[in-house]
């Protein structure tokens, strides 16, 4: 059927942007909402209640939350901008867990941390690998830059349709 011919509504639904997110892509994002939760609630209440204690890894709390924040948006909002937001953002997390990670156990004096309990009162969120979070934050970067390789945004379906205007553009010039 050519888009002349095609009612309104169906040539206005063919150009809407659609989601990414289906199947295993919410599970992931529903699991983006609950660290971004979790790490925002955990963040404010140390930096609230006792900053002075560990700046430095209260602060990287802090960064994590909005890692995650940022991450959940980017990986439910449809476009190529927000599809490379979230390789961007996942990337820095993948990268922060395994460098916060290695300096909670090797060198936690560097991040102003007392010991390398990752339940104690000056972990982070990535400490020795997200292990107080159950080693989600580093398994879940490492899932969600997988499952955005299987997801380009060139192959949703409104992308198709914008080439295949473009080439009937092309076509009645």
């Amino acid at each position: 059927m050519s888009h002349h011919t095609m009612s309104a509504r169906a040539h206005t639904d063919d150009h809407r942007p659609r989601r990414r997110i289906s199947g295993v892509g919410r599970v992931l994002v529903f699991v983006y909402g609950v660290l971004a939760l979790a790490a925002t609630g955990r963040s404010v209440f140390q930096i609230i209640d006792r900053f002075h204690e560990a700046p430095v890894a209260f602060s990287l709390s802090a960064l994590s939350a909005v890692v995650y924040i940022v991450a959940t948006i980017a990986l439910v909002a449809p476009g190529r901008v927000w599809y490379r937001v979230a390789w961007i953002t996942i990337s820095f997390e993948l990268a922060g867990v395994l460098i916060i990670g290695a300096l909670s156990l090797f060198a936690p004096e560097v991040l102003g941390l007392h010991d390398i309990d990752p339940f104690g009162r000056d972990a982070t969120v990535w400490s020795v690998f997200g292990m107080g979070y159950l080693f989600i934050p580093l398994v879940l970067p490492v899932l969600g830059l997988f499952w955005l390789s299987k997801h380009h945004p060139a192959a949703d379906a409104s992308d198709a349709s914008d080439a295949s205007d473009a080439s009937d553009d092309g076509a009645r010039s």
